[in-house]
């Protein structure tokens, strides 16, 4: 299958828009949707808060505290 990279405009409608070059030919195409990188319009703070509504039970839950600061030992002990 041949492939090309178009760039595409997304509306408030959520209607895709965009313009063909004379070399892709007509009949059936697979579209594949790469959407903002991360840090744009807000993704990572909204990738976070996701996150954070996931594991709010789990990492509140005092049956998850394992390990306490007298469990471990420095990493440099001449400290």
């Amino acid at each position: 299958m041949r492939t090309s990279e178009l760039t595409a405009e997304v509306d408030e409608r959520r209607q895709l828009t965009v313009s063909l070059p004379h070399t892709v030919l007509p009949g059936p195409v697979r579209l594949l949707i790469l959407g903002p990188e991360p840090g744009a319009h807000g993704a990572d703070a909204a990738w976070m808060n996701a996150i954070a509504r996931e594991w709010a039970a789990e990492l509140g839950d005092d049956r998850e505290d394992l390990y306490t600061l007298q469990d471990g030992e420095p990493l440099d002990a001449s400290r």
